[in-house]
């Protein structure tokens, strides 16, 4: 008798638990149906969605997201084959991507020439940005934005990106040595001469001091800036004091690298991760560190708890509430990776309901990020 009690106790527990879950399973499942309907209801698959950079005559027509091209020869401990990343440098255009981000001093040039021979044969229907701003394009010899090296770089680049103009080309670092009116002016004539189209400035002071703000107010003066572009991401949110509003205010898009802290907001790398210091700068950065990598998952899980109630990835959390932050922002994540490259632009289809997003941005704001994102020593370095 005590054994049929049992176990008919037993097998109400069994019922009531698939009760349970099928109940909590239909709940998932329905949070992610709507998910995807609100996808389609709310717009063009992905490949037909657009953003603008800058303003008025200044403006350009880009993908909602971007492509950083760094990690494909330059700071992500391995180098990946050649072909492989032009393949998926021309996969990127095929899916919609048109807005593609190098640097002479990633390598340095050997990014730029990567770029250059995957981008030629559709050089004419993508926009490519590159910078300038280092002695011989190397960041731990020191900054050069003089004019004359800015016109070498410009050469050099033009050269090693197969191109005869660059659609957008940003300072790289601020040149205490050298006024940035004097900057800005000669872009300004590199404009006029039809080898740059656009101006932009990366890595400018953003602890919202008035002269960082002002030196943006006093370039755009001299040549109107179309993109402001800095770290941003859930973990890095500096711009939000005061920078933003200033592009907002000017006409001024803002560009977000590492949208996804280096692969860390992904949960692709954690605190057992091993770098390659001689090509990855991961191994100075403070946030990198493992026991700040533990202290500040906490980010990973509210933005997993987020996607996994509605079918998205942590990534394409993270990349949405980007989007979502500022119609004029286009993030420019970095990728290797085939699957992760459609990943990140999945995350332009999804649209938040006003509740969500207050309340996703206030779970993210209650956690204090531990580590600076860099050194104090590191090379032109920004803000903390």
């Amino acid at each position: 008798m005590k054994n049929n009690n049992r176990r008919n106790f037993l097998k109400k527990g069994v019922l009531s638990g698939v009760a349970l879950f099928a109940l909590s399973a239909i709940g998932s499942v329905a949070q992610a149906s709507r998910t995807n309907e609100r996808i389609k209801e709310k717009g063009n698959p992905t490949k037909n969605k657009t953003r603008f950079l800058g303003a008025g005559d200044h403006r350009i027509e880009v993908s909602p997201l971007g492509l950083g091209c760094m990690g494909m020869s330059y700071h992500r401990s391995f180098i990946p084959d050649k072909n492989a990343m032009i393949k998926l440098m021309r996969r990127a255009a095929d899916l919609g991507v048109n807005l593609f981000d190098t640097a002479e001093a990633y390598g340095p040039v050997l990014n730029e020439k990567l770029v250059g021979e995957g981008l030629q044969p559709i050089r004419k229907d993508i926009v490519l940005c590159t910078k300038f701003g280092f002695i011989d394009g190397r960041p731990e010899i020191g900054l050069d934005s003089s004019p004359k090296r800015i016109r070498q770089v410009v050469e050099n680049s033009l050269k090693n990106l197969r191109t005869d103009y660059i659609d957008l080309l940003y300072q790289h670092r601020i040149d205490p040595k050298i006024p940035i009116e004097e900057v800005a002016g000669t872009v300004k004539d590199l404009i006029t001469e039809g080898k740059v189209k656009h101006f932009g400035m990366s890595e400018r002071d953003f602890n919202a001091s008035d002269d960082g703000l002002n030196a943006i107010r006093k370039a755009h003066a001299v040549q109107s800036i179309t993109a402001i572009q800095s770290e941003y991401s859930v973990m890095t949110r500096n711009p939000e004091n005061g920078v933003l509003d200033l592009c907002e205010e000017l006409g001024i898009s803002f560009v977000p690298y590492s949208p996804l802290s280096r692969g860390l907001i992904s949960g692709y790398i954690n605190e057992r991760t091993k770098y390659n210091s001689a090509n990855d700068n991961r191994t100075s950065l403070p946030r990198y560190k493992p026991e700040n990598i533990i202290a500040n998952w906490k980010i990973i899980d509210i933005l997993k708890e987020f996607g996994d109630n509605r079918g998205l990835t942590v990534a394409q959390v993270a990349l949405a509430w980007l989007l979502a932050n500022k119609p004029f922002i286009v993030p420019v994540p970095g990728t290797t990776k085939l699957a992760h490259l459609q990943e990140n632009m999945w995350a332009a289809d999804y649209e938040f309901d006003p509740e969500e997003i207050k309340r996703l941005t206030d779970d993210l704001t209650a956690v204090e990020i531990v580590g600076e994102r860099y050194t104090t020593g590191y090379p032109g370095r920004p803000e903390k």
